[in-house]
């Protein structure tokens, strides 16, 4: 019973010994002796017990990421330190070479992506390297997944994150930008004032043109008027003198009715019972005198 029992227990040590699970999204490699003998999938497997048949490594199958930061100088030989984002993945058919042919897999991509990134950013200036980024991004993925694919190794995608030049450098680039942006705010507030200065004399001119238009169209009336007057009164057989007299005295009392109400003007004019017909009779003198030169 006792020889019974330590052979079950062997037996039993020897299968469990002799299995083993390799999770999903992982592929183990199996060595027999220190030589490769297979590669094991997601599930359970059975393997040749007390050490002969060893996995030796799980290589994983999920997409990682190796960020990776370079210092490089652009065209115009500015200094910018560059961090990249590596995206790759193991090809499961090339799993014996990505374990077997490289002994340090993420350090060959740092190699191959800083020798892209020195190739390709120094063809730009620092404005184009941040207008160009994509641009760069697909030269190193270009140049970097062409040659890791011979050893196993798929490059899903490079991104640039982030372009740092120097303090001193984006200091001197705000100033700049600060200067544009004030020259530029200064014309515009230049503009503005030229807009409003032109508003207002077109305003002005408008002003100056509508009043001398009310001013022509006030006279024209009171021609108008003047003319009726002349005519009514001329048709009762006044003479033209005693017209004249009428009107001048009307003109004078609305005068002075229109200056009585501005209490603020002042203004000499004849106050006295004949002051209506010593006007007249220096415009009548006057209208006589302009008849005479022109005659």
């Amino acid at each position: 019973m006792i020889y019974a029992a330590v052979a079950a227990i062997v037996v039993v040590f020897i299968l469990f010994s002799s299995l083993f699970i390799v999770q999903q999204q992982t592929i183990a490699i199996v060595e027999r002796f220190g030589k490769f003998r297979r590669t094991a999938a997601a599930g359970l497997h059975i393997r040749a017990p007390f050490g002969i048949d060893r996995i030796v490594y799980r290589v994983p199958l999920r997409i990682q990421q190796n960020n990776i930061e370079i210092e490089t100088k652009t065209k115009d030989n500015v200094f910018v330190r560059l961090n990249l984002a590596v995206q790759f993945q193991v090809d499961s058919k090339k799993v014996v070479e990505a374990y077997y042919k490289l002994a340090e897999p993420i350090a060959q991509i740092r190699s191959y992506v800083e020798d892209a990134i020195r190739s390709s950013l120094p063809k730009y200036t620092l404005d184009e390297s941040y207008e160009k980024k994509d641009d760069i991004a697909r030269d190193v993925f270009d140049t970097v997944s062409n040659e890791m694919f011979e050893y196993g190794y798929c490059i899903i995608k490079t991104l640039i994150t982030s372009i740092e030049p120097a303090q001193e450098v984006k200091e001197a680039m705000n100033a700049i930008n600060a200067a544009q942006r004030q020259r530029q705010a200064a014309q515009e507030l230049a503009n503005a004032d030229k807009i409003k200065i032109v508003t207002a004399a077109e305003a002005e001119a408008e002003k100056d043109r509508l009043h001398g238009v009310g001013i022509a169209n006030q006279r024209k009336a009171i021609v108008d008027g003047l003319s009726e007057s002349f005519n009514e009164l001329k048709s009762s057989g006044l003479s033209e003198k005693d017209i004249m007299c009428i009107l001048l005295t009307e003109q004078y009392l609305d005068a002075l009715n229109t200056f009585a109400k501005n209490g603020n003007q002042v203004i000499f004019l004849p106050a006295g019972p004949t002051g209506a017909e010593d006007i007249r009779a220096q415009l009548m003198s006057a209208l006589a005198a302009n008849k005479k030169i022109k005659n």
